[in-house]
C-alpha cells in the first residue's frame, strides 16, 4: 500500500538553482529526494506546488510524495530535519488523501518581494531583498499595483520561455506597505506565470523612476507585449509567502 505524504516547507533560496531538480546543479528538490532516501530508503518522486527559480525564497511551500512507508509524521519530519541542509526546514507533515497533487490541488498563492529602500546597503539583507537606494513614493506606487488586480491577459508580463497553455491569471489582491526602508510589495492570485511577479515588482520601479508613465499598467496589459513592461526585478527579494489549499 501506497501512502501520500504532504510536506509544508520553508527554504533560503540562495543555495539552490531553483525548486525543481537539474542535472549538475543543487536544487531543493534534489535535496529533498536525497534525504528522502535516507530516512525512507528510497528515492520518491515529490511533486511540488511551484517552481521557484534560482535564488527565490519560500516562507511556505507545499510538496507531495508517495511512499510504502508508515510512520509517525513526526518522526518523518524530524528525520527530514536532522539530514536536510540548514536552508531547508521541513514545518509539518501529514498523511493526504490518494489523489491529493500539491501543483495541481493548490488554489491560489502570495508572494511577496522585497525591497531595501536606503541609500546605505543593508549587508544582512543582501540576499533576501533589493537594494533600492532612490526615493520611493510607496504611496504612489500602491495606488498604481491596484492595477494589476482582476482577471487579465497578463502576456506583458511573462517572461520568454513559459510553458503555460493559457496567460490569463486573476489576481486577487495587492499592495505595497514600508516599515521604515524596508518596502514589501504583496501580491494574491490563483496563479503566476514565468517571472511575473518580478516583471511586476520592475514595472513599479520603472515607473517610479519615470522610465514608465504613471497609470500605464492597464495599457501594458492590454498590448500583450513583453517589451511594453518593465524591468525583471532580481530573484533574491521574491519569497513564495502562502499556498491556498481547498
Amino acid at each position: 500500500m501506497m501512502n501520500n505524504l504532504k510536506l509544508f516547507l520553508r527554504y533560503d533560496g540562495t543555495p539552490y538553482h531553483g525548486w525543481q531538480m537539474q542535472e549538475n546543479a543543487v536544487s531543493v528538490q534534489g535535496e529533498l529526494t536525497k534525504a528522502a532516501e535516507r530516512i525512507l530508503g528510497h528515492r520518491p518522486t515529490i511533486y511540488g506546488c511551484s517552481r521557484t527559480d534560482k535564488g527565490v525564497h519560500a516562507n511556505i511551500f507545499c510538496c507531495n510524495f508517495r511512499t510504502p512507508v508508515s510512520r509517525d509524521c513526526e518522526k518523518i519530519a524530524y528525520g527530514f530535519n536532522a539530514v536536510l541542509p540548514e536552508s531547508i526546514s521541513v514545518l509539518s507533515c501529514e498523511y493526504t488523501d490518494d489523489g491529493f497533487n500539491a501543483r495541481f490541488d493548490c488554489r491560489g498563492k502570495e508572494y511577496i518581494y522585497k525591497i531595501w529602500n536606503d541609500r546605505r546597503r543593508n549587508p544582512f539583507l543582501l540576499h533576501y531583498a533589493l537594494h533600492y537606494p532612490h526615493e520611493l513614493d510607496t504611496e504612489m506606487l500602491n495606488r498604481q499595483c491596484a492595477d494589476y488586480i482582476g482577471t487579465h491577459d497578463f502576456t506583458s508580463f511573462c517572461a520568454a520561455g513559459s510553458s503555460a497553455v493559457s496567460n490569463v491569471r486573476t489576481v486577487f489582491d495587492c499592495d505595497i506597505q514600508r516599515q521604515g526602508s524596508l518596502v514589501t510589495f504583496r501580491v494574491h492570485g490563483d496563479g503566476f506565470l514565468y517571472n511575473m511577479v518580478r516583471i511586476m515588482v520592475g514595472t513599479l520601479l520603472d515607473i517610479n523612476a519615470g522610465k514608465l508613465e504613471k497609470d500605464s499598467i492597464p495599457q501594458i496589459i492590454l498590448e500583450k507585449n513583453r517589451l511594453s513592461a518593465g524591468v525583471t526585478a532580481k530573484a533574491h527579494g521574491l519569497y513564495l509567502n502562502k499556498v491556498y489549499y481547498d
